[in-house]
């Protein structure tokens, strides 16, 4: 097993979205166990805290119509100047959310490094709304869309102007709820999807096993994942915003992070989505952390 140096950060933001809690993610995802987990596999981690978030008394809209713009891209900003760091030393990022609307930030920082990232979206939702098809106004279903160039200018040109990844090198796994704007846009982009379909019909195993030829075809030089909680059905992970039922099994999960382990292709992570106050027990956070372990290469025997 590799060891690795690891960056921890946590960015406890819930503006991207309408249901208060999730800003308490990185501290649910810590208090389950992640730095200890991951130390006792072997690899050197450093929590690196928190990015700050100015409170917000009410949410409001932009002349786009999207709630807590200015805040949203304030936080992205901060987060991008703190993976680019992070990479430039030669450390691996896992960063904590907080809502969706963190991987604006995540993929910035991350473009200073990669010229053709791959990106694994493991999520319900495709997350490529603007403030055109959004029917909510809500940016954490907005950072996919934005971080291929699409949607406000501020939210697009968070830290550098323009696209940050090329939308051929995105693969979506476990989708099952996508909006009428989002579909248009998968086909229109080239977006690579496995909806709960092909899951169900071919299993997880070959579904991570076309996701890694894929990446190997267009010749990726990293691979990002970025896992929501609620790619994975609500039975197991109870404490999300954006719930949908029919999702991805908790094992079927566990063998993705290990097949990804596995192929040691991925670069940084994300966990984002925990939120504690719609949780049970932390139950969604323990499945977060035991998520991260067999991603970092927790094996049973």
């Amino acid at each position: 097993m590799r060891s690795l140096d690891i960056s921890m950060i946590g960015v406890p933001i819930d503006l991207g979205q309408s249901r208060r809690g999730v800003d308490m993610g990185p501290s649910a995802i810590r208090y389950a166990g992640a730095v200890e987990r991951l130390r006792a596999l072997g690899h050197h981690v450093t929590d690196e805290g928190n990015i700050a978030v100015s409170p917000v008394r009410e949410k409001p809209f932009s002349d786009a119509g999207l709630k807590n713009l200015e805040e949203v891209t304030a936080v992205t900003e901060e987060l991008a100047k703190a993976v680019s760091k992070i990479v430039a030393d030669s450390k691996f990022p896992l960063v904590l959310g907080g809502d969706h609307s963190i991987a604006i930030g995540t993929l910035a920082g991350l473009s200073d490094h990669y010229k053709n990232l791959g990106i694994i979206w493991y999520d319900a939702h495709a997350d490529m709304n603007t403030s055109d098809t959004s029917p909510s106004g809500n940016i954490h279903g907005m950072p996919l869309a934005v971080s291929m160039g699409l949607g406000h200018k501020n939210l697009v040109n968070v830290h550098r102007d323009g696209a940050k990844i090329d939308p051929r090198n995105v693969v979506i796994i476990g989708a099952r709820a996508l909006d009428p704007g989002e579909r248009k846009l998968i086909k229109e982009q080239g977006v690579k999807v496995f909806t709960m379909h092909e899951i169900d019909r071919y299993g997880m195993s070959a579904v991570i096993h076309e996701t890694l030829e894929y990446f190997a075809s267009r010749q990726v030089d990293g691979v990002h994942l970025s896992l929501d909680l609620d790619g994975l059905d609500p039975l197991y992970t109870p404490g999300v915003g954006t719930p949908v039922p029919g999702g991805i099994t908790y094992r079927e999960s566990h063998l993705a992070m290990e097949l990804l382990e596995d192929a040691k292709i991925v670069t940084s992570a994300e966990f984002v989505e925990v939120n504690p106050v719609l949780d049970e027990r932390n139950k969604t956070a323990d499945v977060a952390v035991g998520l991260m372990g067999s991603f970092f290469g927790e094996k049973l025997l």
